[in-house]
């Protein structure tokens, strides 16, 4: 009997890796993303592993084209089970200042490519009644900081989204779960294209890794919160920020020099 399948977006570093090796042991793979090399690489170390059914797929998800044909495979694949939107890069500047063909590429990446993918993967997920959709959000869908506008922007999009479907759902009384993952500052690629200093960032204690952002998340995928925030110190600052009254939590996010 064939396993089910686990599609993974943004695969071959980061956290999309840590989930691909998380699941590997449970589920066959499909893994996308823009570098064929190390999505590969990695199908060859879990296949060998893992002995599970592992299919790559080299797209770049903010070309229309690209992103088409990968929804079409997603809603052509009739035994999915899950489906991590995780590919997302970031980028820092003063909105007016920043190019603004990198800020729409961020949104085609983060809004576009999610939204398409959730909604081949549900029509699938939803018909068997089983499954989920996992978002990886940020703590930045909650706190934001000067120079992230967009990133930020499409992070709350991405919490905002995932609720709806949420409601969606329960309204179908379909079985099917959906959560938005929300993590602080994780080691992984992700501040090595920012060209961002980690240690300026935040304190080591602050810093998270993959295999916790994703063990957080599996643990809290079934009948867990919609919202999964790994690390009790990002689960404390956003329980104190987000009760703020708007005026101060304004002046508390312009006062940071540095955050998620």
């Amino acid at each position: 009997m064939a396993k089910r399948v686990a599609a993974i977006t943004g695969a071959s570093s980061g956290i999309g890796m840590a989930f691909a090796r998380k699941l590997a042991s449970r589920y066959d793979l499909l893994l996308i993303g823009r570098r064929k090399d190390r999505l590969e690489a990695l199908a060859g170390e879990l296949t060998a592993q893992h002995e599970c059914e592992v299919t790559v797929v080299a797209a770049d998800l903010t070309d229309e084209t690209a992103l088409r044909a990968v929804a079409a495979g997603i809603s052509g694949t009739a035994n999915l089970a899950l489906l991590v939107n995780n590919a997302g890069f970031g980028y820092r500047g003063a909105f007016w200042r920043a190019d603004l063909a990198k800020i729409e590429e961020m949104h085609r990446l983060h809004v576009m490519a999610t939204l398409k993918l959730s909604h081949a993967a549900l029509r699938v997920l939803v018909a068997n009644d089983h499954g989920a959709v996992i978002n990886v959000a940020s703590v930045a869908a909650f706190a934001q900081r000067a120079g992230s506008a967009s990133y930020g922007a499409t992070k709350s999009w991405l919490a905002a989204f995932t609720e709806g479907l949420y409601l969606d759902l329960r309204r179908a009384k379909s079985a099917v779960t959906v959560q938005a993952l929300c993590p602080g500052f994780t080691y992984s690629g992700f501040h090595d294209v920012t060209a961002e200093d980690r240690h300026r960032l935040a304190p080591a204690s602050w810093w998270l890794t993959a295999e916790h952002v994703v063990e957080a998340s599996l643990r809290a995928l079934d009948g867990g919160p919609i919202f999964v925030v790994p690390g009790w110190r990002y689960k404390l600052l956003l329980a104190i920020l987000t009760k703020l009254p708007t005026r101060l939590k304004l002046r508390a996010e312009a006062s940071r020099v540095s955050g998620p």
